[in-house]
């Protein structure tokens, strides 16, 4: 089990306060924590994000085709729904590909559920989220200023 309950964004928007869900993706919440601590999130842009339906971001080089120099994790797929607050890791086509990208639902989503692997829910800050300039890519995206988990 994960020794982090929560994940705080800061972002140029503002807060972002996140319950960690260990119970539900053990080996996401422990990816997204520790590349949080090292720095990883930090500077990241907000790379895709449509109105009513979600934003992604987690990829350092901000255009949705990379991630960290840690191996692909095995999805952790459950029951739980895909609304808003959410937040989701994204993938290729193949189930067992989340690396680093997230994303956090804006809106209900449950067409995605048990398709992508959940690993927390927003419980403060979520007007912040909403705030991220929109667009696939935004013309000028919103990003994590700093990200730490504890």
């Amino acid at each position: 089990m994960s020794e982090f309950n929560t994940l705080h964004f800061t972002l140029d928007t503002g807060e972002v306060t996140i319950k960690l869900r260990p119970d539900l993706a053990p080996k996401h919440v422990e990816r997204i924590a520790t590349l949080a601590n090292s720095g990883f999130y930090d500077g990241v842009v907000f790379h895709r994000v449509i109105n009513g339906f979600m934003a992604q971001g987690g990829d350092p080089t901000g255009t949705g085709m990379s991630g960290s120099k840690e191996p692909n994790l095995a999805q952790e797929f459950s029951s739980e729904p895909h609304v808003r607050g959410v937040c989701s890791m994204a993938r290729t086509n193949d189930p067992n590909s989340a690396n680093s990208q997230f994303f956090i639902c804006l809106d209900d989503a449950t067409f995605l559920d048990r398709q992508y692997t959940v690993w927390g829910e927003v419980t403060a800050g979520m007007e912040n989220v909403d705030k991220l300039p929109k667009g696939e890519p935004p013309r000028e995206p919103g990003k994590i200023l700093k990200a730490r988990a504890e």
